[in-house]
């Protein structure tokens, strides 16, 4: 039987930012509209064209839901609806769906799902694909007894946040049931066998490179790396998205403090931007704490994904129920890497996670 080291999702193992500074203690998803995510398009829909492009606001609902319905119940192939982008199924959402044009006059089917409102529809002439959204606007309601007393803690995690960046870590839907996506998805790479749907399998080994991202970033914490690059490291500038490998780290330095260039980690796979020198042998040293290789990743496509992220259009204000978090992010990150850093625990206990396998960022 095969050997398997600890692969096991855990949030609290991971080292914070903020250590320093106390959490707020409380409770989130309490109920659906305590966790509010508004989609941000990248584009409009132009008011012409071959698809339809649909805002719903849905409650209680996955994504994935709401395109079986519209797949079964107007008899549309499921490659022919697109969306931007995965929502919880816990939260008040907004988001966008494309479908074929002629669909148009048959779209009141969907009041006869519960939990969902048409907002607008308009005409495009491409379907909508995963990735094609600025990000999303989050409000949180932090449920705790006193709110006004521990306002100024967070707003004090909040401001050094927004200052610094957020730990980029992949948050709880990505792992599923108790964290244990990646041992299935170890299973997978070793063994090759899985009676499942490729979806399935391809997020099964999503969830094990976002594992070993996660351990990458919580190495350079521990090695206060975060704000910095080091030789070989393929940094990324967040204006304009261009990667370049660092020769000079010195030279680099400066300007990742001023938050113009970050490092980026690993998702390993054949086409990856690889690291090179010191940057490299951290990479390799995530690799062989799981007994792993590159060459295990030939399947997967590969990627870098950024150590920190930017929080922006940030505000906390009490109320009689706790504390309303509000925050723009970009596509990609998780707001529960911003609510564990108020909170200083995973803010999922409680296992919603659970219900959620499929609701993870790209």
């Amino acid at each position: 039987m095969l050997e398997l080291p600890e692969l096991r999702f855990d949030f609290n193992a991971y080292p914070y930012l903020t250590p320093e500074l106390p959490g707020v203690e409380g409770r989130i998803r309490q109920q659906p509209r305590d966790f509010q995510v508004y989609e941000v398009p990248a584009y409009s829909p132009a008011g012409q064209g071959e698809h339809l492009f649909v805002h719903i606001e849905k409650e209680g609902l996955t994504t994935r839901a709401v395109l079986e319905f519209l797949r079964d119940r107007l008899g549309i192939g499921e490659a022919q609806i697109g969306v931007a982008g995965l929502k919880d199924k816990h939260a008040l959402t907004r988001q966008w769906f494309s479908l074929p044009a002629r669909y148009q006059s048959r779209l009141e089917v969907l009041y006869e799902l519960p939990g969902v409102r048409v907002l607008e529809a308009a005409l495009h002439p491409h379907k909508l694909r995963v990735g094609h959204l600025l990000g999303n606007r989050f409000r949180i309601l932090l449920r705790c007894p006193e709110a006004p007393q521990v306002l100024a803690r967070a707003e004090t995690i909040l401001h050094r946040l927004a200052q610094q960046g957020v730990p980029n870590y992949y948050g709880p839907q990505r792992f599923g049931l108790g964290g244990q996506n990646p041992i299935r998805g170890y299973r997978l790479l070793k063994e090759g066998r899985l009676h499942s749907p490729p979806w399935l399998k391809k997020f099964l080994s999503a969830s094990l490179q976002s594992l070993l991202f996660n351990h990458w970033l919580a190495l350079r914490l521990e090695m206060g790396l975060f704000d910095q690059v080091i030789e070989g490291d393929v940094a990324k500038k967040h204006d304009t998205g261009g990667e370049f490998v660092v020769q000079d780290a010195a030279a680099e330095n400066p300007r990742a403090q001023r938050f113009e260039i970050s490092a980026t980690g690993p998702l390993f796979g054949k086409k990856y931007r690889e690291a090179q020198g010191p940057a490299r042998v951290l990479e390799d040293q995530v690799l062989q704490g799981y007994g792993l290789s590159r060459q295990d990743f030939a399947a997967r496509r590969g990627d870098r994904r950024l150590i920190r992220f930017p929080l922006r259009d940030w505000g906390v204000e009490a109320s009689p129920e706790g504390l309303w978090l509000s925050f723009f992010l970009p596509k990609g990150a998780y707001a529960t890497a911003v609510l564990r850093e108020v909170m200083k625990r995973n803010p999922e206990e409680g296992g919603l996670e659970d219900e959620a396998l499929e609701e993870a960022g790209p």
